[in-house]
């Protein structure tokens, strides 16, 4: 472990060295032509195999290496990310890190009345304007899985959900291919036609193999649809260590880099070039409780690594931040979530998901939320560093002040102390005050700036035009599901 200034001026983590990363890879690789992966579709059977795999058994496909080495020469080493303004909001590239919450947790926590329950329209609606006013989450997700519409119908619907609640850009899930064409419609519809979203892409596509080296059709399908489309995708394990990946660290790390440059391998026979972003998500599993745990230290170690790897390959970077196994907001809610995202922070993760995920991802709990906003900003100052031009380093303050003097009355502090990471949430006043004004935990804040959010904020609506486009794809996927109108 090292660290190192890849930020700029400010601070860096690295987990891997040069050695071990070339170790994993070559593992791999090792893995991906010994013992390849079965891929249940046939057309990307078919791709492989005039591209100089060998295929067994219809669908046991072994890599060559030369076909790894092909598709990361042809994969772009930058994504950029734009909202629905058409704006370039995320750029995904080195150490540029960005944060983001997660997609279909299935229990709500109600910050008014602490109620767990199921996610309604309502709820996603005034979770994700939340998100489009906050300042350091810089994308979102579905955040809860509908229960008040048809089942085949949620992803279109939060979909349609995010399109008109905020403006930043989006990861989605779809799944299958069809939710995905009608999700591409929608997206289309909302910034001016399929061209100018293939041109500034407003949404990343996040679909998954089955460990251990597996893929199934439907991620395949979406797979293909997206590098057809220019959508940025990231097809990412989601292994849970000592079950479907090996428990050691190392060993994850070898069997999901596998699985995730696979499928850059047919992403990219697909369309050169396409956007792919590297990454997977690692949870080991504890052996007690049979439970796969977010943000121990091996999970952030495995983050690391796939970092490290991204870097490595020159690829964009996926993972994880702000993310807990507790069922309430509480002390341990705060410890793991800031823990995965200061190291995620520091360790360069380009895309970050799942802030605000409790439960082992069951729950949405918006006051964790919140709370890592302001999380997220502290790391983002870090990473800034210090600067070191003549002004910063305050020579002439030093001179004017002299021996026995105070800085409270010299223009250099004036000028400068607004400059300083300022906190939104946390309370820096003395006892007295503090308890004079309630005495509030910073849970009790969260939940007073809430409803401060809810009751104020609207996002930047979409056209009438759009509104009746979306709502056409909506009807119109409904009638070929035969879902509920």
């Amino acid at each position: 472990m090292a660290v190192g200034s890849v930020h700029g001026n400010g601070m860096f983590f690295r987990t891997l060295s040069e050695e071990q990363v070339q170790s994993i890879h070559q593992a791999s690789c090792e893995i991906l032509e010994q013992t390849g992966m079965v891929i249940h579709h046939e057309a990307a059977v078919e791709l492989l195999r005039a591209a100089g795999a060998h295929v067994e058994n219809g669908n046991r496909v072994y890599f060559p290496t030369y076909l790894v080495e092909n598709s990361l020469a042809s994969a772009p080493s930058r994504v950029t990310m734009y909202n629905r303004k058409g704006e370039p909001a995320m750029y995904l590239e080195g150490s540029k890190v960005h944060f983001g919450t997660g997609s279909d947790t299935l229990n709500y926590l109600d910050p008014f009345t602490q109620e767990r329950r199921n996610w309604r329209q309502e709820d996603v609606a005034n979770a994700i304007r939340v998100v489009d006013y906050l300042p350091h989450i810089d994308f979102v997700m579905s955040m809860g899985l509908l229960s008040d519409v048809d089942k085949r119908m949620i992803n279109r619907e939060q979909y349609a959900l995010m399109l008109q609640n905020t403006t930043k850009p989006q990861v989605v899930i779809a799944e299958d291919g069809d939710t995905l064409k009608d999700i591409i419609a929608m997206a289309a519809a909302a910034v001016g036609g399929k061209e100018k979203l293939r041109q500034k892409p407003l949404f990343m596509l996040y679909t998954e193999p089955t460990s251990p080296l597996q893929h199934p059709r439907e991620s395949i399908d979406k797979l293909l649809l997206a590098a057809e489309h220019g959508v940025p995708t990231n097809f990412a394990c989601g292994g849970v260590a000592g079950a479907s990946v090996p428990t050691t660290v190392g060993g994850a790390l070898v069997q999901a880099n596998a699985e995730a440059l696979s499928g850059l391998v047919i992403h990219q026979l697909k369309a050169a070039g396409a956007p792919f972003i590297y990454g997977y998500g690692n949870s080991p599993m504890d052996m007690r409780t049979m439970q796969a745990v977010y943000g121990t230290p091996e999970a952030v170690m495995f983050q690391g690594g796939l970092v490290n790897l991204a870097h490595f390959y020159k690829l964009p970077s996926w993972g994880y931040a702000g993310c807990s196994n507790s069922k309430v907001t509480d002390e341990q809610a705060v410890v793991e979530a800031t823990m995965f995202t200061l190291m995620g922070a520091l360790q360069g993760c380009n895309i970050m998901h799942d802030v605000f995920y409790m439960e082992f991802g069951l729950t949405g709990s918006l006051e964790l939320l919140l709370m890592n906003n302001e999380v997220i900003g502290r790391a983002r100052r870090m990473l800034d560093g210090i600067a070191t031009d003549r002004e910063s380093l305050a020579v002439e303050a030093i001179k004017r002040v002299g021996p026995g003097g105070n800085f409270l009355g010299d223009i250099h502090t004036a000028k400068h102390f607004k400059e300083n990471w300022q906190s939104d949430l946390s309370d820096f006043n003395s006892y007295e005050n503090w308890s004079a004004a309630g005495s509030k935990t910073m849970v009790e804040r969260a939940r007073t700036k809430l409803k401060a959010i809810m009751d104020n904020h609207q996002p930047e609506t979409v056209s009438d035009e759009v509104l009746t486009q979306i709502a056409e794809i909506l009807a119109q996927a409904r009638v070929r599901l035969g879902a509920k109108q």
